[in-house]
This record gives structure tokens, sequence and C-alpha cells, in this order.
């Protein structure tokens, strides 16, 4: 029996036009950009959205943040006491994207059992981290879900599915539809289908065969692993947050422990052809960037020879560097090593920015930027197999406004 299971599912009783103002895109997307969120509130307006249900998270650390979860709480149990959704009992949700570039993606929604989970480097659980978790970044979140009646997933899950034998066949089938309607701000197209009864159970036997543990380590050329068979795409910190408050449930006995053992989330196959990494690039803000550039040349040994590569803008002038000393075997590890100890000991913030574009943008008033490569998707899993989680915002599963939309729901408190 595989982490990854059918669920009560709950969706909203709205009309195509409707669905198009309740979808936004993942809480963790346009950080440096709050005018975003603003557009997103003027689209919606008093409409019933998913943007009353999350804290945006440009605005974590705003003075009134308190007072937004607690509007989070009242606005879900108002869903829930005025009879929102239609539940959708026992099944998955298949997922069909059409981005924005035109291409499709395909996707399950259903229930990981966190018992399962274990986002610690070196676990050998069944659904890993691939990046590293920051233990600081999750009770801010823990403080929205804890006390939360709805859970709205943005986490996206990956499997190494070669031949296409879970999501794929039920494309096949015939379905029944249960929304079909165009996201916002330049996300695309999201039909979404009950998968149930016979269907959900034919899942659940091609999970089973993927996790078979000879045929495991056979893929990847090993001996006696255990399996890795859900590695995180998206929302690694969100995955983390819903296993800190089932742990805290079930130490206190509660009665809602057996609703928070499961987390809401999205299985995408990797080998999915609309499914690119993109990199992650760093901005840092409120330092004395020579001071910065001069400790980091001497620290990695930057020059124009190194073979791991990465480019430094500040202002309007872009550098190419390459670094001799790597404390990494991948570029990101080597600079965000760097990074967390220079900010430790010297102050300045740091954000994490999706597109080259964006970081030009703001390091245009004295922001020092550092544009990243990108990681091919076929080093993920062998990577966390046998190196453990990667860096963190080592990668980037497609431009922001690809990324999961809030759709489904689900019940975890009583």
């Amino acid at each position: 029996m595989t982490a990854f299971t059918t669920a009560d599912i709950l969706l909203p009783r709205l009309t195509s036009e409707g669905m198009s103002k309740w979808a936004v895109v993942a809480c963790d997307q346009y950080t440096g950009e709050p005018e975003y969120w603003e557009a997103t509130r003027g689209i919606v307006g008093n409409a019933p959205s998913t943007l009353d249900l999350i804290l945006p998270e440009a605005y974590l650390e705003e003075p009134d943040c308190e007072e937004r979860i607690a509007d989070i709480h009242e606005n879900m149990a108002n869903c829930l006491k005025n009879d929102l959704f239609n539940v959708h009992n026992d099944c998955f949700i298949l997922t069909k994207r059409t981005q924005a570039d035109g291409r499709p993606r395909v996707g399950l929604v259903g229930a990981i059992d966190l018992e399962m989970y274990d986002y610690n480097k070196g676990s050998k659980s069944q659904v890993r981290a691939t990046e590293a978790t920051v233990a600081a970044r999750i009770p801010p979140r823990v403080n929205i879900r804890i006390n939360a009646p709805l859970e709205l997933p943005h986490i996206m899950i990956l499997i190494d599915d070669v031949q296409n034998t879970v999501i794929e066949p039920l494309l096949e089938k015939k379905l029944q539809t249960v929304y079909d309607f165009e996201l916002m701000q330049n996300g695309g197209h999201l039909e979404g289908f009950v998968v149930d009864g016979e269907n959900a159970r034919g899942v659940l036997a091609a999970l089973d065969k993927l996790a078979d543990k000879d045929a495991f380590n056979k893929r990847y050329g090993l001996q006696n692993e255990e399996v890795l068979l859900y590695a995180m795409g998206d929302g690694n910190h969100s995955l983390a947050t819903a296993k800190e408050c089932y742990e805290q449930k079930k130490r206190a006995n509660s009665p809602d422990a057996e609703l928070a053992r499961y987390a809401l989330v999205e299985v995408v196959n990797l080998h999915s052809r609309a499914l690119e990494f993109e990199a992650i690039h760093r901005v840092i803000t409120d330092v004395d960037t020579d001071d910065l550039m001069c400790k980091m040349t001497e620290a990695l040994g930057l020059s124009y020879d190194g073979e791991q590569k990465f480019s430094v803008i500040i202002g309007d002038k872009t550098r190419e560097f390459g670094i001799t000393r790597p404390n990494s075997n991948l570029t990101v590890g080597s600079l965000q090593t760097f990074l967390d100890g220079y900010l430790n000991a010297n102050g300045g913030k740091i954000d994490y920015i999706h597109g080259e574009d964006v970081v030009r943008r703001l390091c245009a008033d004295g922001s020092i930027g550092f544009l990243l490569p990108s990681m091919k998707k076929s080093e993920l899993f062998p990577t966390v197999i046998k190196d453990g989680a990667l860096p963190r915002k080592t990668f980037s599963m497609g431009h922001a406004h690809d990324k999961r939309f809030y759709c489904e729901a689900r019940i975890i408190r009583k």
C-alpha cells in the first residue's frame, strides 16, 4: 500500500465564470510583487475565492498578519456554514491543465499519508523532500493551518513513471467532468474529472507496482534501498507544515488527528513534457554589495574559469563568474551556503525569484541579484536517493503563472 490514496474532496458549487474567480495561484508565488496580489483582488472583488482562504507570502511579514489569519479561518467556516461545496467521496480528481504556452499537464489530486513522509535530509521514507526544509519557515504556516477547518493544496508531488502507467491511462476513460474554466492572470485553462470506483483502484494497483522494492532498486542501480516513490516538486514547506500539525494533534490525542494525518496534494508524472525544471534566482537587499562580493570572491574563489557558473546583477550591469572552490556538487548549493553564512553574520534579506526579468527589475534599485543555471529533471530522483535533499530553492517547475492554482479543498478539522 502506497502513501497516496483517495479522499473526500470538496469543490465549490460555482459556474465556470465563478470558478475563474475562485482559483488563485499558489501563495508562495510573486512574493516580491504585491501588485500581482492587488490585481488579483481587483479581479475577484467580493466573489467566493480561495484568495480569502490563503495568506499570500507577500504579506507574511505585514503587521496585520494575525488578523489576516483569523479572517481566513472565519472565511473557511463561512464556506462550510453556507454550504458552498459539493462533496466527492472516496475519489481522486484528475486535472488537465493547459498552460499559457498551450502545453497540457495532467495530474491527480488525492491524499498523502503523513505517516509515510519525513522531510529530514537522509530520510528513507516513501515520501521525501527534494530540497532542504528550513525549520524557521514552518511555524508561521502552522499558525494558519493548525486551527483551519479546511486545507487547499498547492503541493505538487512527483512520481518517476517512465512507462506512464499511473495517471495517463485515465485519459482514455469516460470520467465525470467537475470543472472546466479559464484561470486568471495568464494561468491557462483547467479541467477536472472524478476518478472513483474501479478507476481509482486501477491507480492504486499501478502505484503498488511502481513501489515494488526489487524493481525500484533495479531501476536506479541500487541494492536493498528503501523505495522513494513520491518526491516533492512544489510546496515543500506546506507539506512539512501539514506534518508538524499532524504530529502536534497526534501527541495531544486530538479528535482531529486522523483527519490531520493526511494532506491533499496533486501527483504529477516527472516525465510530463509540460514539466520543465527552471532555476530559482536570488536577490539580496539591505547589504553592502561591495563587501558581499569581496567576501564571496575570497570564499568561493570566483573567477571566469570555474565550472560552477552563475551571473551577478548589480544595477544595470551583469557579470558572469565561475566558482573554483565549490562546497557543493551544484552551483546553487555552493552559492546558498555562502549567502546563508554571510546574511547570518551581516544581516540583509534574501528573496527567491522566478524569472530573470523580475531579478533585473528588482536589482535596478541597488539590490544584488544572482542568476543560476537550471538542473536537469532526470537528475532529481537519483540525486535525492543517493545524496538526500538538495539545497533549498534549487529548482522551480515552470513559470510562476504555471504553478498550481488552488481549486479543491478538504476538511481537516471536526
